[in-house]
């Protein structure tokens, strides 16, 4: 294999190129650094780079494993790599080495995949934008002027320059599906504790998971075969798949009622663009043959997102509570962010009661939710409102916060719920703008169910193909 094409494969290609003796491992490991190496300077999507590990693992025997020598990125938040720093994008919440591996980097590990480096985050994953004063701005491979969304938008940015064909993703609010929907990717928010979490943090809600970002559909399923079982001591384990995902893909989906809607929270229409791709994903859903009607989840957004926020807000507090436990100390003038120390300081002011009273609250939103999937397989919205904004337009750090907060309002409106119900939800993109941005639409299935959104995404990806679509900054 010539390898300057070596982005023109995903990772499942890859490996099959290793185990057929056309390439290898360390063939692979060099083409991903020279693209990093040509690309970072403008994207800033890789902030931790770990090459002369990376090579001295691709040099090893070669293993029997589904992505034997792949190129792989891990994002810098929440997962530990052994002998690697850790900076969740804060200046206060530092570990200079982690001294072992989490579960699910030792189960990426066995995927057979070469970890290269770590890819650039939000200050704790907070907006849906990569941006923090500790690791500064990832730009967009379509346009490095606009965002690559968040807060896995520096693992989105490097899949979709072709550093690596897929990369460790995690999804709290809709950190997984919004930087695939920014930069042309596929991105599955699996069910709540499908892999293994990775901090207390992000199992004490449920709210996070963590999972891939890729340009295929069939890379995403196969590292969820590698990746997707139960942790022991989990009390919290997602219910068995029926087989493999990886087969699934090339399944049909049968005939599916699809549920589809354009509603916000705040009753703010989404844009002409958006709304134009929803409806011809209507209309090429009709097309297949399946059953697509209008209907939202009728639900009091208000509502939902006042426990939510009670909720998230007093966990967040904990969290810094567990930094302080760990660095002897409180964070020091400046080193949270705005969105961190307001998310802080809130969090203090809550009491036990009113945690709990929305804790229980959102449950019983997360009912409504989940009575709604009774009536239907599958509940389609746009993934994002907007095509991807500009990075001074959506930044954190320079627009008054009330100001941030109506625009990222207005950019994301759909994602959150999945993650309070735990149910899978995957974005795909399916369009692009007239100036050449993606498209992202999200697809919504039951608890526990993606194997029909592995399916109806396998369809898809053959009726609108995405794989040769280039952006600007590409290979």
């Amino acid at each position: 294999m010539a390898l300057d094409h070596y982005a023109d494969f995903d990772g499942l290609g890859l490996a099959d190129l290793v185990r057929r003796g056309q390439v290898t491992p360390a063939e692979l490991t060099d083409a991903a650094i020279a693209r990093i190496e040509r690309h970072n300077g403008v994207l800033n999507a890789v902030v931790h780079k770990a090459y002369d590990e990376a090579r001295a693992v691709a040099a090893a025997p070669l293993s029997d494993a589904p992505f034997v020598g792949v190129p792989f990125l891990i994002k810098d938040l929440g997962a530990q790599v052994r002998g690697w720093p850790r900076s969740s994008g804060s200046n206060y919440a530092q570990v200079a080495a982690d001294d072992t591996d989490s579960e699910l980097i030792r189960r990426y590990r066995a995927s057979g995949v070469v970890l290269l480096g770590k890819t650039n985050t939000p200050e704790f994953g907070i907006p849906g934008v990569t941006n923090s004063e500790r690791l500064g701005p990832c730009g967009n491979p379509w346009n490095p002027e606009h965002i690559s969304g968040g807060s896995s938008g520096g693992a989105a940015a490097a899949v979709a320059s072709g550093m690596v064909p897929l990369a460790h993703a995690s999804d709290g609010l809709g950190s997984i599906r919004i930087p695939a929907a920014n930069c042309g990717l596929v991105g599955m928010k699996i069910t709540r504790d499908r892999t293994p979490i990775c901090e207390v943090t992000d199992g004490a809600l449920g709210f996070s998971v963590h999972h891939v970002v890729s340009r295929t559909v069939r890379d995403s399923a196969a590292m969820l075969d590698a990746t997707g079982y139960a942790q022991i001591g989990d009390p919290f384990q997602a219910p068995a798949k029926a087989g493999p995902y990886l087969d699934e893909v090339s399944r049909s989906p049968g005939r599916l009622r699809i549920a589809w809607s354009a509603e916000t929270p705040s009753g703010r229409p989404m844009g002409e663009a958006t709304v134009a791709a929803l409806h011809r994903t209507v209309e090429t859903l009709s097309a297949l043959g399946h059953e697509v009607f209008e209907q939202g989840l009728g639900i009091d957004y208000r509502g939902l997102y006042r426990a939510q926020g009670l909720v998230s807000a007093s966990n967040f507090a904990a969290n810094i509570q567990r930094w302080i436990e760990r660095l002897g100390r409180e964070p020091g003038e400046g080193e949270l962010g705005p969105l961190a120390k307001r998310a802080y300081d809130a969090g203090r002011r809550i009491t036990g009661q009113q945690a709990f009273w929305g804790w229980q609250q959102l449950r019983l939103y997360n009912r409504q939710i989940l009575e709604r999937f009774e009536t239907f397989d599958v509940f389609l919205t746009p993934t994002m409102s907007t095509t991807s904004p500009r990075i001074d337009w959506l930044n954190p750090l320079t627009v008054e916060l009330k100001d941030f907060d109506y625009r990222q309002a207005n950019t994301y409106a759909t994602t959150p719920p999945f993650n309070f119900t735990g149910q899978p939800s995957v974005s795909l993109p399916l369009w692009q703008s007239d100036d050449g941005l993606p498209m992202g639409m999200m697809f919504t299935a039951r608890f526990a169910d993606e194997a029909t959104l592995y399916r109806l995404a396998g369809q898809l990806e053959k009726e609108l193909p995405w794989k040769d679509r280039r952006p600007p900054l590409w290979n």
